[in-house]
């Protein structure tokens, strides 16, 4: 990919995540911020507002690391495990969504809760991947279904971590959705990216040198 493509990439994750933010923010902590609405205060809610993009802003940071860093960590695995990949990151999958279930229920459930809302925002987690998956598999390849799924799933619970620990249910969906957006725009457009840098550089090798 070229550096123009490469900052395109980071600005426009980073406009993702700030207005999703922005916008997640108001919905999942509406009991917080309801009085500011019904009090008509349109300098308050502008710069609660401003204030959501700024925390979004550092969830695209994070879920752009995440995401640089899954690219690593895939051409390493294509390049030592070869066909065994696909399977092992099938398995780590498997672990993260019982982690995400079983670990934070061991760890935050008081006596007799249920155990249903842990398996349902895991069982969330995976029906988004699976959904961006066959969208991204329509677009390249069959190929690409196993690694969205796993950058989807496994990555993005590793981006979570911050919150998933102190479990604040706010700040839990307040993270979550802007990741779930940012790592999708991500995935979706980056094949997108690498065909208009490989015209690029096609186009500057057509040129006659001076």
């Amino acid at each position: 990919m070229t550096s123009r493509n490469w900052v395109k990439l980071f600005i426009s994750t980073l406009l993702v995540g700030g207005l999703t933010t922005g916008v997640v923010g108001f919905i999942v902590r509406w009991n917080e911020f309801a009085p500011i609405f019904t009090d008509f205060d349109f300098l308050e809610v502008l710069s609660v507002f401003f204030w959501l993009i700024g925390v979004g802003l550092i969830f695209s940071i994070i879920s752009q690391m995440g995401f640089f860093a899954y690219l690593t960590v895939h051409r390493f695995g294509l390049g030592i495990f070869k066909g065994l990949w696909n399977p092992i990151q099938i398995v780590l999958i498997l672990f993260a969504l019982f982690d995400l279930v079983y670990f934070r229920y061991k760890a935050f459930a008081g006596g007799g809760d249920s155990v249903i809302p842990y398996i349902g925002v895991a069982a969330f987690l995976l029906i988004v991947a699976l959904i961006v998956a066959a969208i991204k598999t329509k677009q390249t390849n069959q190929h690409a279904f196993i690694p969205a799924v796993f950058f989807m799933v496994v990555v993005t619970a590793i981006e979570w971590v911050p919150v998933l620990r102190v479990n604040e249910e706010s700040w839990l969906y307040l993270m979550l959705f802007p990741l779930l957006v940012c790592n999708t725009y991500q995935l979706l457009i980056l094949h997108k990216l690498n065909e208009d840098s490989q015209k690029q550089r096609s186009n500057l090798a057509q040129k006659p040198s001076k």
